[in-house]
């Protein structure tokens, strides 16, 4: 065997995964409500998105894994690939969980997809004696620990490293962060879980082709549950004693820095610790994230509109939207939108909606059945809506000591009378916000309440409470049929 080390980079996620040791009650606290966040965008999803539910389930219906993972809202029983694709996917589907933003933007929440299935399924193991587990006891405190975790790995590096400048989709750091904490999850020694970190990297990875212009199309929905499937392959791969390749990252001409990345080493703003748990965005509406502070705004001029007899498809003659680099970057879209992926990043058709609706905008006004998708006066207002950066604000968004996601919103009327400009600095579900924790909780009783009566609700926020539960029977308590079990 090589004595050559591995990367340093993959030496830091090892120690940190294998020995860091969270002692920041609020870090817990907080992973408490993201888990419950993302369980409830998961049940949303479930109930909601035919088209979503046409991926889930095995590939092979006629056959079952009685070892598998259970689907939480279904009565599927699946191997613990595709139940990391499906879970991921469900989760994520409806642009509806969780986010963090820096030089690239994701949504740690996804690695739920791969944490769940494997634990699940690895406790189905140990149950009937098929295997001896040497990795850490499967209970929630666990669970909270790899969540925490996972976000962090995820979230430290996408603060600084715009893989996005490079083509790559930020998933790549889902299946990073997942690959990582499953590893330990499962038993694997430090060494097996660097050979597993390092085939990450060698990978080569999907580009953000489909999150783009006409290119757009739904698999940016399932884009985190293809990346916690690959995770979870790549962990099997070096439990089964795959070597890795120790210079993956800075391996010259051959490398990921050279090959993928012009070069350029990663940077690390802060050491891994438990920052980014405290530091995310809940999504309490269906708004791609750096649309929320405008949309939060269109809100409230629409309100200011109606009590002064102005009507937004009649009056408005047009929109100045004072925003970050970020959002011009990723949701400035004008012209044809050509399905509900490419409605749901365009920043000019949810402040529309916001301002002809009144309301918030959901899940459903983005599908091509919705009588929004083709509203002629939703379209009309859309091409009146101007986005530009402002310099403070980008830096404001980037700055660890603020992390704001503003945008202000300014209308000019038909008689050329101006409104003050509305600005949202913080908007609703940043962790600034004062309404934050109350909306995400009626978010989540809004979303179980689809398929779990109250009574069933309230078992499931206890549950999340009981450090010394096992995850399995926390599960249990989101299945769906013949294989649902009360432990509660």
């Amino acid at each position: 065997m090589s004595s050559t080390p591995y990367d340093q980079v993959i030496i830091d996620i090892k120690n940190y995964v294998f020995h860091y040791h969270i002692d920041d009650e609020n870090a817990f606290v907080c992973a408490r409500m993201a888990l419950l966040d993302a369980m409830g965008c998961a049940i949303e999803t479930i109930s909601s998105s035919e088209e979503c539910g046409k991926l889930l389930g095995p590939f092979d219906s006629t056959t079952v894994n009685q070892n598998g993972f259970r689907l939480p809202g279904t009565s599927y029983l699946l191997d613990p690939l595709k139940g990391a694709f499906d879970m991921a996917t469900i989760i994520r589907y409806l642009d509806h969980n969780d986010a963090i933003a820096g030089a690239d933007w994701g949504h740690p929440s996804d690695n739920l997809g791969a944490i769940l299935a494997v634990a699940d399924w690895q406790s189905h193991r140990i149950a009937k004696g098929d295997i001896v587990h040497t990795g850490p006891t499967l209970d929630m405190r666990t669970l909270l620990t790899a969540m925490i975790k996972a976000y962090e790995i995820q979230g430290c590096f996408l603060l600084q490293n715009a893989f996005n400048k490079h083509g790559l989709d930020h998933v790549i750091l889902v299946k990073l962060a997942s690959t990582a904490v499953v590893a330990w999850l499962l038993g694997l020694t430090e060494e097996e879980t660097m050979a597993a970190i390092s085939h990450v990297w060698m990978d080569g990875h999907p580009l953000r082709t489909y999150r783009h212009g006409t290119n757009t199309i739904p698999r940016k929905g399932w884009a985190a549950g293809d990346a916690c499937m690959r995770a979870v392959q790549l962990v099997l791969f070096a439990q089964a004693g795959q070597p890795g390749s120790k210079t993956v990252l800075t391996e010259p001409r051959w490398g990921f820095y050279d090959t993928l990345f012009r070069g350029q080493p990663f940077q690390f703003p802060i050491p891994y610790n438990s920052w980014v748990i405290r530091n995310i965005i809940f999504k309490v509406m269906p708004v791609e994230g750096h649309g929320i502070a405008a949309v939060q705004a269109a809100l409230q001029h629409s309100n200011l509109m109606r009590t002064q007899g102005h009507s937004p498809d009649k009056h408005i003659k047009r929109v100045d939207i004072r925003t970050t680099a970020a959002a011009i970057l990723i949701i400035d879209k004008q012209g044809h939108l050509h399905n509900a992926a490419d409605r749901d990043h365009c920043m000019q058709y949810m402040v529309a909606l916001a301002l002809l609706k009144g309301a918030a905008p959901e899940s459903n006004d983005y599908k091509s059945n919705s009588p929004w998708a083709y509203d002629e006066r939703l379209s009309g207002l859309r091409s009146k809506i101007y986005l530009k950066e402002d310099k403070n604000l980008t830096k404001d968004y980037l700055n660890l000591n603020k992390k704001s996601l503003a945008s202000g919103v300014t209308i000019t009327f038909t008689d050329d009378t101006v409104s003050e400009e509305i600005f949202v600095e913080f908007p609703v579900g940043h962790v600034r916000s004062a309404d934050t924790t109350k909306m995400v909780q009626e978010k989540f009783m809004k979303n179980m309440k689809l398929q779990f009566s109250r009574e069933n609700i309230e078992r499931v926020i206890k549950a999340a409470e009981i450090p010394d539960m096992m995850i399995s029977d926390f599960l249990s308590l989101f299945a769906k049929g013949r294989h649902s079990e009360q432990k509660l």
